[in-house]
């Protein structure tokens, strides 16, 4: 019998719905069916969120007492940590993915941690470039720009990192899909920049971009003004869209699957990542109304990933050491 992949879960932010939707999630009968899961977290907070640890065991990282339900120097080291121990464990192969839930970035900086955020956290410490991405069904967004102001995110596009980017995604689509994926290129600009007159960057660095990515055997179509790209999208023209700024991928992924089904992946790391896409929820948290499913949706994904592949192998190189019911 094949052994069900282990997949290890960071709790997030203790004072957020990180806690909840974990308790929540690891007892939803598919995800147990699934894999095996280790959390790593606030046990205080976990146990009192409902967490059964005969269904998953807990590795416990001390955080506040009463965690706060809001940014907390104290809560954004505990979650920090979690990561840190989690990151140590499928790195070195000991777990086959993993699955984090939200944390707080203003409680990391708070913290005066080195990162503010998980991806932050793992491009410091493995040998590539990772890509931030969004899957919800045959819906998939990936992003040449990740949390930055827009007045930033124009100038942070190159030529040679879109190429990059769209090179990474068309790989890690043929390995989800199954097949050569067809990928198209969002424009940054209204009107993909009406031909210079809303803006030259479609004319200077994006479809330079597209054009050496094709030259390297992608299949890239645009720029693409966005409206029109999603329009394909949805209707099957593409297997994923490659999105200038943050919310151009996940405004409509979530509008049209849903925030429950969105999963956020970070494609091209060494091992499987996974997420919920949504944030900590502090307003809500510990009142019974967070939503698990999309926790629930990262760690099945997070499972059916290390099970088509083995962690490490054909994704960018190694580490360099070592974010139903509760029953």
């Amino acid at each position: 019998m094949k052994r069900k992949p282990l997949i290890v879960v960071t709790a997030g932010d203790p004072g957020g719905i990180g806690p909840e939707i974990t308790a929540s999630a690891v007892a939803f009968p598919p995800v147990r069916r699934a894999c095996a899961v280790a959390v790593i977290g606030c046990r205080r907070a976990l146990l009192r969120a409902g967490l059964d640890e005969r269904l998953a065991p807990v590795m416990d990282i001390p955080g506040p007492a009463s965690p706060p339900r809001r940014p907390d120097a104290r809560s954004g080291r505990a979650s920090y940590l979690a990561v840190k121990a989690a990151f140590a464990l499928v790195s070195s192969g000991l777990a086959d993915a993993l699955v984090t839930a939200p944390v707080c970035k203003e409680a990391w900086r708070a913290a005066r941690l080195p990162e503010t955020s998980h991806t932050d956290f793992f491009r410091a410490r493995t040998a590539v470039e990772p890509l931030m991405a969004f899957s919800a069904g045959k819906l998939n967004a990936a992003l040449l720009t990740e949390h930055l102001p827009l007045a930033r995110a124009g100038a942070a596009i190159t030529a040679r990192a879109a190429a990059d980017k769209l090179l990474l995604f068309s790989r890690e689509l043929r390995r989800l899909t199954g097949r050569a994926p067809r990928i198209g290129l969002c424009a940054l600009n209204p009107h993909a920049g009406d031909g210079g007159l809303i803006g030259e960057e479609e004319l200077r660095v994006l479809a330079p971009a597209a054009a050496a990515a094709r030259k390297a055997g992608a299949d890239v179509s645009g720029p693409l003004p966005g409206d029109a790209a999603w329009a394909l999208h949805k209707a099957g023209g593409f297997d994923g869209l490659m999105c200038c700024y943050h919310d151009q991928a996940t405004t409509p992924i979530k509008l049209l699957a849903g925030p429950e089904r969105t999963v956020h992946l970070t494609l091209g790391l060494p091992f499987v990542r996974t997420s919920p896409a949504h944030g900590t929820a502090f307003d809500i948290a510990g009142k019974g109304k967070a939503d698990w499913r999309g926790m629930a949706g990262a760690i099945l994904a997070a499972a059916r990933l290390a099970g088509r592949e083995a962690p490490g192998a054909g994704r960018g190189g190694p580490a360099r050491g070592g974010d139903g019911s509760r029953r």
